[in-house]
């Protein structure tokens, strides 16, 4: 990674569920698990391990961003605030859920334009190919591992242990 591309990263803003903005910035210093997630999904139960990360990593610094698509078989159909409903009541998200967003095309996210070219998928291909894909980044916004949607949350705990300073 050149610092360009770091600098790149924290120069991005996500747009939350309240209109708001969210730099980068702002999470600078913070390990940040980037999740495409969809309410109808055959992995949609993810979302509890998700919590689990949060709940156990969030003090150490890790930071989890969700961020709704609809752009795979429909399955993420509702608006922001059904979507927040769904995962605040079925698995007491707690972490940042963003405004819905686009990941793959011309209308993509700024954000996955850059997760995508910093960490291609599988022969090159920078396209998600699901829901529940996953960026892991570090503290200093590089672009570590992408996960397949079928890697559970549980199984990152060890990559993300190994970038947050020991327990306390």
């Amino acid at each position: 990674m050149n610092g360009l591309n770091t600098q790149h990263w924290f120069s991005l803003a996500a747009k939350q569920m309240d209109g708001s903005s969210l730099p980068l910035e702002s999470l600078r210093g913070r390990v940040v698990l980037v999740v495409n997630v969809a309410s109808r999904c055959g992995f949609t139960s993810q979302y509890k391990q998700l919590q689990e990360l949060h709940d156990r990593y969030s003090s150490r610094g890790l930071t989890i961003l969700a961020f709704p698509c609809n752009q795979f078989g429909g399955q993420e159909p509702g608006e922001d605030a059904q979507i927040l409903e769904f995962c605040s009541t079925n698995y007491g998200v707690t972490f940042p859920v963003m405004s819905k967003v686009q990941v793959n095309g011309p209308q993509a996210d700024p954000i996955y334009v850059h997760l995508k070219k910093e960490s291609p998928g599988l022969l090159g291909s920078e396209a998600i190919k699901w829901n529940f894909t996953k960026f892991l980044v570090d503290q200093n916004g590089n672009v570590l591992t992408r996960y397949a949607s079928t890697t559970s949350p549980s199984d990152i705990a060890r990559d993300i242990e190994k970038l947050l300073p020991p327990a306390a």
